[in-house]
């Protein structure tokens, strides 16, 4: 089959989560012997600000890793829907769209009558900033493709979708594997660290998390701990700076797994709207973290979905001491260091990597089709 997917970016990852999970999709579509084209707008956030802090060489590198995606970059309002799309017989358009490009795309798919139409929603916006979501008409669209079961039950409650699909994020195993460490070429070799945290600043949607599960246990067991991100402010600079742990900046998405393999654990801080209102959403940053065989410590969140088995995949700590004493243990236990590895790769290998992913979108290709035509409208 053809497919054809509208994001944000696929060949930039700079504060832009969405793209490790498409990447994988991708992948996976093309190696089954489907066509993929991708379109992203020439201006797009996310590739700027990539090129604008690590230059070109940056997104030359994505497409050497990632030799068989190429995305088609165009400029906002010029994009010739009936050429792009012409053969396609699914397309996938992100949530972080134009909402009038989402519209254009449904009003096309409505006059041409050639693809099924997937809108693909993978953001907590639906949850925390409805009026927002309220502004994308989605009524030529067949469906919604959501992050988590609570995403779905909203768009159908509130009427902006007649059918939405739960479609977990889940780890491109052929980059997010267990891999030994890689030493640069240099005079002194990299130390084997303790704990490293790789995510975002949040926008001050975890700012008081992180401090509790983060920088103060570090602190207390005086760990050699590295955090990697984006869009941390001087002042949160300075909160790593005073409680010992080093800041790298950005890394490529893809480099992660040699990142992991130098440390000896990771924790999971999700950010505000995924604790109150997103029960069953862990994020993306579980599933590739867990695919690298690194031990994993969680800050709470609800595993409404029953993805995974907490407390033999990772361990939760409800507040910072238990953090700390998590820490700890695992610092110092080889055989719950194990135990958690294994536990938690297995896991995604049985349930949740883009392979199983992609089964469950050709799945709903295949309902899709069987339906009458009347049926959709």
């Amino acid at each position: 089959m053809n497919f054809a997917i509208f994001c944000e970016s696929i060949l930039s990852d700079w504060n832009h989560g969405n793209a490790h999970f498409l990447r994988g999709i991708v992948t996976e579509l093309i190696s089954r012997g489907h066509h993929v084209s991708v379109f992203e707008p020439i201006d797009s956030w996310s590739l700027g600000n990539l090129i604008a802090d690590h230059g070109f060489e940056a997104v030359s590198e994505c497409t050497r890793h990632y030799p068989t995606i190429r995305a088609t970059r165009y400029e906002r309002g010029t994009l010739d829907l009936d050429a792009a799309l012409d053969s396609a017989d699914v397309v996938l358009v992100h949530e972080w769209n134009t909402p009038e490009l989402i519209r254009n795309i449904g009003k096309h798919r409505t006059r041409t009558r050639r693809y099924q139409l997937l809108f693909h929603d993978s953001h907590h916006r639906m949850a925390t900033d409805p009026a927002a979501m309220s502004r994308y008409d989605l009524s030529d669209y067949d469906g919604v493709l959501a992050f988590g079961r609570v995403i779905a039950d909203l768009y159908r409650a509130r009427g902006l979708a007649e059918r939405a699909w739960t479609w977990h994020e889940a780890a491109d195993t052929r980059v997010f594997r267990p891999v030994k460490p890689v030493q640069p070429v240099k005079p002194m070799p990299l130390r084997p660290g303790h704990l490293v945290w790789i995510g975002n600043w949040g926008d001050d949607e975890r700012t008081d998390e992180l401090q509790e599960f983060l920088l103060e246990p570090s602190r207390s067991l005086a760990l050699r701990t590295e955090v990697y991100g984006v869009r941390y402010p001087d002042e949160a600079r300075q909160k790593l700076k005073s409680a010992g742990i080093a800041y790298n900046g950005w890394t490529a998405n893809y480099r992660v797994p040699e990142v992991f393999a130098r440390f000896r654990a990771t924790v999971h801080i999700p950010r505000r709207p995924y604790v109150e209102k997103l029960p069953g959403i862990p994020t993306i940053r579980v599933f590739e973290a867990l695919a690298c065989g690194i031990p994993l410590i969680s800050a709470p969140w609800s595993d409404a979905e029953n993805l995974f088995t907490p407390g033999r995949d990772f361990l939760v700590a409800r507040d910072g001491n238990e953090m700390r004493e998590h820490l700890k243990a695992v610092m110092h236990d080889r055989d719950l260091q194990t135990a958690l590895s294994r536990h938690g790769l297995q896991t995604i290998l049985k349930r949740h990597t883009c392979s199983h992913r992609t089964d469950e979108l050709l799945a709903i290709c295949r309902e899709l089709r069987k339906e009458p035509e009347c049926l959709r409208e």
